[in-house]
């Protein structure tokens, strides 16, 4: 039996992209699921497909989960449905183009408040109830490959990411109690892979001459692809991955 089976895991970022595929991929091994964006429409479709044809529990806590209510209501959610064992945070944005100084509030808000300010928000939400479970608790954080690099146009998200690899490094020092693991899902084709192969701005050329290439010699991973690698190995105890960055096919 997966170590998922039975268990209530919180996913944002679950309405489109990797975060929807990874809905189904848990779904398939039995997992409850509490489903976040900011958009409700598709998560409430999300929830009548999965329902139907997985017989799981889902929940929808639609919102930014940045905000300490929408992050506390998908813990409370997911205490609801029962075996609340964890967070899976997907959820991320690009903003691919400007340069940093070019970059308005708004879009600087965006970017970190999906990778940085949300990942300490359910961290906060979550780890009193996951440090009391009998078999310990889940936080899986996605990373990139941007994490370590520096390049104009997406100079943002770079530093988001590298915070995001960051907190999981402080969180795994912290408490063993919940397992904190990063998984970079590779190049996969997504939303963010196609606004950044359209990009404008200061540095759009440099990010199109990166992102377009990949797509054009055929390198890009589906979104279900990666979601079943990290479905896969969280059939097993998790515990091993404590404290790491996980790369998809790694293992």
């Amino acid at each position: 039996m997966s170590w998922l089976a039975n268990k209530t895991i919180v996913l944002t970022g679950a309405s489109h992209g990797i975060g929807r595929a990874l809905a189904d991929a848990l779904a398939m091994q039995g997992a409850n699921l509490v489903l976040n964006a900011r958009s409700k429409p598709p998560l409430k479709e999300a929830k009548k497909t999965l329902e139907a044809g997985y017989k799981i529990k889902v929940a929808v806590v639609d919102g930014d989960a940045a905000t300490a209510r929408v992050a506390r209501a998908c813990v409370e959610q997911a205490e609801t449905l029962g075996g609340f064992a964890g967070i899976i945070h997907a959820a991320g944005v690009l903003h691919p183009g400007p340069h940093l100084w070019e970059l308005d509030e708004k879009q600087y808000d965006d970017v970190t408040h999906a990778s940085c300010k949300a990942s300490w928000q359910l961290a906060r939400a979550a780890y009193p109830a996951l440090m009391r479970q009998k078999d310990g608790g889940l936080y899986v954080l996605f990373g990139s490959g941007a994490a370590s690099i520096a390049m104009p146009g997406i100079g943002l998200y770079c530093a988001a990411k590298a915070f995001e690899e960051h907190l999981m490094r402080q969180l795994a020092a912290e408490t063993d109690a919940v397992t904190c693991f990063v998984y970079q899902p590779g190049k996969v084709e997504t939303r963010m892979q196609q606004q950044a192969r359209e990009a404008t701005g200061g540095g759009g050329e440099a990010v199109r001459a990166t992102f377009t290439p990949w797509h054009e010699r055929g390198e890009l991973l589906s979104a279900q692809a990666s979601a079943v690698w990290l479905a896969r190995l969280l059939q097993e105890d998790p515990r091993p991955w404590h404290g790491h960055i996980v790369r998809v096919g790694q293992v």
